[in-house]
């Protein structure tokens, strides 16, 4: 299948050209028909598969006979509402529906909390048809009655769950109590829990249910490996393993703000260029992190889940969780970040004594067993033995107390220790 046969209008297919899009992704083949015949979608998608464009590319098409020159606000009433949880995720998608848009005259906009509110409301008055925004910062605006949703006819939720994992139930119901009655809803998420299932149920009329690929899967193309290691040397393992395999663009996970700034600020004294992202940082000193990223001038970004969230980075190779994630969903979005598009991929993790609990229930949700690799002098028995050991300081003997209790030798008790628990049993 090819772009010229999912029924888009030639000005949408000239920017396509121009973007180097060929053929649509699965996701995009399945969506885009769907959409444009005006059915509610709950698509399950992976993260890197063209999610974007399967629902960018209907609404700009549908919108185009009411697209306008005019400088009138009046003609450019906000027409699509597309909802993202995250500011990067948010300006991504407007970046590319900017880009779709290159020969058609529909406006846009991005809205979303760090910045000055007061930067966005101009742009809002001039008239807007396709706004993307966070819910947090749409509510501010609805609030300071800036902007008016009276003439929404479409409703994208993209990365559901992840607004659900942050916390943003709350206001997804109230936006979307604000909507008109009659429109079209298109919702996209990469896990289905009980909570999104509602929702869907509860907005969704008659949708059709879009899924490309199994729940929970990771990409073929990614390589996936796990290296265990003493605790005590895990920041060294990383070090070693960026200089050692001579590994640039890699974005870091942590798993919290706290550990993204120490392990940035370790791997800078290391001599390599680093720089952290997380929610404590502002918008424009992420913006700046990213934009550094992407053009090699720091190869490692260490960043938390909710920072990383709908990271796009064309080609990115490798993807490291320095902590494993506690929750096994989280496991499939980070490495979703490389790999994407046909590309290939590498998903690098370490794993300590303590965070082996979490690798069962990764394993388990991806159906798959991850490949095991010690590396020498950083495995877990390694921070054990000392590196340098002092003679032996001359025995003392000691009187034995009459009837004391015998003593097992050191290596029964170390045996007895490795058996398994119903030996012990």
């Amino acid at each position: 299948m090819a772009f010229t046969d999912l029924g888009l209008r030639p000005e949408i297919l000239n920017a396509l050209t121009v973007l180097g899009y060929v053929e649509p992704s699965p996701i995009q083949s399945a969506v885009i028909p769907v959409a444009l015949q005006g059915h509610d979608v709950l698509a399950a998608a992976q993260t890197g598969t063209g999610k974007t464009a399967g629902f960018a590319l209907p609404i700009i098409e549908k919108l185009a006979p009411q697209a306008s020159t005019s400088t009138s606000p009046a003609r450019h009433p906000i027409r699509a509402l597309i909802l993202a949880p995250t500011r990067e995720l948010a300006i991504q998608v407007e970046e590319s529906i900017k880009a779709y848009c290159k020969y058609v005259p529909l406006r846009s906009l991005c809205v979303y909390g760090g910045v000055n509110i007061d930067t966005q409301i101009p742009v809002l008055k001039n008239g807007v048809e396709i706004l993307v925004a966070t819910p947090g910062r749409l509510l501010d605006h609805v609030q300071n009655k800036t902007l008016s949703l009276s003439q929404v006819s479409m409703l994208v939720l993209d990365e559901a769950d992840r607004m659900l994992d942050m916390g943003f139930m709350p206001d997804l119901k109230r936006i979307i109590g604000l909507l008109p009655e009659k429109r079209q809803n298109l919702m996209f998420s990469a896990t289905f829990p009980q909570e999104i299932e509602s929702l869907a149920r509860s907005f969704l009329k008659n949708p059709q249910r879009i899924e490309v690929a199994r729940r929970n899967a990771t990409a073929e193309n990614v390589t996936q490996i796990l290296h265990p290691v003493h605790h005590e040397k895990k920041r060294a393992l990383l070090i070693h393993l960026i200089r050692s395999r001579e590994l640039k663009q890699v974005l870091v996970f942590t798993g919290t703000k706290l550990g993204a700034n120490r392990l940035a600020h370790e791997i800078n004294k290391a001599g390599i260029h680093a720089a952290a992202i997380h929610g404590d940082k502002t918008q424009q000193e992420r913006i700046k992190a990213l934009d550094e990223f992407k053009s090699g001038e720091v190869g490692i970004l260490v960043a938390t889940d909710v920072a990383a969230r709908g990271l796009d980075i064309s080609a990115l190779p490798y993807v490291v969780n320095f902590d494993l994630p506690h929750n096994p969903e989280d496991y499939v979005h980070r490495i979703g970040r490389t790999g994407r598009a046909g590309a290939s991929g590498e998903a690098i993790s370490l794993m300590t004594e303590d965070e082996a609990r979490y690798l069962k229930d990764i394993e388990k949700l991806i159906g798959k067993t991850i490949d095991q690799i010690l590396v020498p002098g950083y495995s877990p028995g390694a921070a054990q033995v000392p590196d340098y050991r002092p003679p032996a300081a001359p025995a003392i003997a000691r009187p034995v107390p009459v009837n004391a209790p015998s003593r097992r030798p050191v290596k029964q008790v170390a045996a007895l220790f490795r058996m398994p628990a119903a030996a012990k049993e």
